[in-house]
């Protein structure tokens, strides 16, 4: 069994947003779950599929060109899901000092050939940062499930005045898995796009992610199916923007619709010194507008309490 993944790579053309030098943040969360998906199938020795997606801190940008190293390393296990936590970091190619740049956590579940989710092994921390992280992770459950409670209790409605952006369209052969599943990384760019859009029809300006969270996988999305996301501005604080995101899906030869995948994600813009800018206030404009408005003032709250969960892998350069 493998507990650690590494994935090294350089940061290409094709990943960069539309300024043409940083790497878009969707980019980046497709990164990470291609690294903890490694390792929890490395650990768990088979088909795994991502249950969910947290505490995504996106601590600096990464530049076209940058030598990009991905660690993913199994923390925590269940009977058959694995938390694994994810770091990325950047260098430039001729220096090779790396520097962080996003970590999160990622939860796996491992499925067996019936699509079941199986027992695995054990997890036993064999240092004592792994075992501080361990412990770390397994407090979070709690809280984790605290919060997807809180985040499926809300409605989206159109009494709901805040701004909006809707995507729609089909999954194709190359955002699937071989399980014909969309990869969970493919539709955190999905969500990184549309709430991006969303945050710069707001601001009027460009607009990055500078965090993720509750990132709650709910049904897979199959090749061929009707895919919907739709991402609202619930609230503002002086500098970010804070946008929830639901998606769903269907056979565009039916007409059910189904939940996927929801989640929260924050984003600014930023001044010509690259510091966060004061962003347009949002003034809640129904009672649905206030009481998403103060969800979102909750879970800004519920993560405070939450502590990072980073790990330094040691370099050999």
């Amino acid at each position: 069994m493998n507990d650690v993944m590494t994935l090294r790579f350089l940061a290409a053309p094709t990943d960069v947003s539309e300024d043409g030098v940083s790497v878009q943040a969707g980019r980046v969360l497709e990164w990470i779950d291609k690294a903890g998906y490694a390792c929890a199938v490395g650990y768990s020795g088979g088909y795994c599929v991502t249950a969910y997606v947290g505490n995504v801190h996106f601590t600096r940008p990464i530049q076209n060109g940058d030598l990009i190293e991905v660690t993913a390393r199994i923390v925590h296990t269940g009977r058959s899901s694995m938390q694994v936590v994810v770091t990325v970091d950047a260098a430039n190619v001729l220096d090779r000092v790396f520097r962080p740049a996003m970590d999160c956590i990622l939860v796996f579940v491992a499925m067996d050939e019936n699509r079941k989710p199986k027992q695995i092994p054990h997890f036993e921390p064999t240092d004592p940062e792994t075992a501080a992280l361990a412990s770390g992770a397994s407090a979070r459950i709690a809280a984790r499930a605290q919060i997807r409670d809180a985040m499926s209790e809300q409605e989206y409605t159109d009494a709901g005045t805040g701004p909006r952006e809707t995507f729609r369209f089909l999954a194709s052969p190359a955002d699937v898995n071989w399980g014909g599943n969309a990869h969970g990384g493919i539709v955190m760019r999905w969500i990184d796009e549309v709430a991006r859009a969303c945050a710069m029809g707001w601001c009027g300006k460009d607009a990055v992610a500078v965090y993720s969270g509750g990132i709650h996988f709910l049904s897979p999305i199959h090749i061929g199916d009707v895919v919907e996301l739709e991402a609202r501005l619930i609230h503002t604080g002086p500098h970010s923007m804070h946008i929830a995101v639901q998606v769903r899906a269907k056979d565009p030869r039916g007409t059910q619709w189904r939940d996927t995948t929801a989640c929260m994600s924050i984003f600014v813009t930023r001044d010509q010194a690259g510091r966060a800018a004061v962003v347009p206030q949002l003034a809640p404009g129904s009672e649905e507008d206030l009481r998403l408005d103060a969800h979102a003032v909750d879970l800004i709250r519920r993560r405070a309490e939450l502590s990072p969960m980073r790990f330094d892998v040691p370099r050999k350069y």
